[in-house]
């Protein structure tokens, strides 16, 4: 996968209400620049950092030069949902309350499809 393929979100343990294609992103740049100086996502849009390794550290986001809020989602090495939280437009600096690999970021309107547990395809 090059570092910005696109990927379908699937929640295979509850149907998310409308599809979710996103940025596939695993190279240090790609996920430095995130979705920053964006002017707008849509509903069906969202990003996938994969850190390669589970890490508290490493999955931390910031929201410096984000210009909307997000929904945040962190997902472990088995794609299980691990944390999700609100993030406010430039004003957050966030970190799962466990290791993560993955970080999802979506609209906040969609954060409410995501539970702890849940487990994600992509």
């Amino acid at each position: 996968m090059n570092p910005m393929s696109i990927v379908e979100i699937k929640n295979l343990s509850r149907p998310l209400h409308q599809p979710l294609q996103v940025a596939y992103c695993k190279d240090f740049g790609c996920k430095l620049r995130g979705l920053t100086f964006r002017r707008a996502l849509a509903m069906d849009e969202g990003l996938l950092m994969d850190n390669l390794r589970e890490s508290k550290l490493d999955s931390a986001i910031h929201m410096m030069g984000v210009f909307f809020d997000l929904g945040i989602i962190w997902l472990g090495e088995d794609l299980k949902v691990i944390d999700r939280q609100f993030a406010r437009r430039w004003l957050s600096i966030l970190s799962p309350s466990r290791p993560a690999r993955y970080i999802l970021e979506v609209h906040p309107d969609r954060l409410g499809e995501f539970e702890i547990g849940h487990e994600i395809s992509y």
